[in-house]
């Protein structure tokens, strides 16, 4: 387990990462919990007194990770950008099990099984936690079926987000 403390801060403009609120995982520290690795992977830990897991560290190129902080851990610490906050992170190697029912609906669509199959692992971790982040029964049937719509037409996460912000931008 390695514990330090850092500032939360958040991207102006960066590409896919622009309004992103996060924390900087150093490489010293990156390396600790990993050694060797470049890539994103995932811990457990605390911030402040918050329990997380499965939270990844994404690489930023330079030997170090960013952690995003969703609105929910923002929400559960009740900090935001410039907030000092004090992290206690370890790997966490349980490994990320995709949303069952998401699942079972994509079986019952042949391409859109087979374009979700041909995704990385990553990219498809984003529509089960996407699903899962859902508050509401209606909210993730909702989203399951639009996530399975999308895929039986070929697009991609940010490509079936951004075609429904059009039907809803009047």
């Amino acid at each position: 387990m390695v514990s330090y403390t850092t500032t939360i801060l958040k991207f102006d403009k960066q590409g896919e990462k622009t309004g992103w609120t996060y924390i900087e995982v150093p490489e010293n520290i990156a390396q600790s919990l990993k050694p060797g690795n470049k890539k994103t992977f995932r811990v457990k830990g605390k911030l402040d007194d918050h329990p997380v897991k499965q939270v990844a560290l994404l690489p930023m190129g330079n030997g170090g990770f960013i952690m995003p902080l969703n609105g929910a851990i923002r929400k559960a610490i009740g900090k935001r950008k410039g907030a000092m906050l004090k992290v206690q992170l370890t790997e966490d190697k349980v490994p990320y099990k995709l949303n069952q029912e998401f699942l079972d609906c994509l079986a019952d669509e042949p391409a859109a099984l087979e374009h979700f199959d041909s995704l990385p692992g990553s990219f498809k971790n984003y529509y089960s936690k996407w699903i899962d982040a859902a508050k509401t029964d209606p909210t993730r049937t909702r989203r399951i079926a639009l996530a399975v719509s999308s895929l039986a037409r070929k697009m991609d996460f940010g490509e079936m987000l951004r075609s429904q912000r059009k039907l809803t931008d009047f």
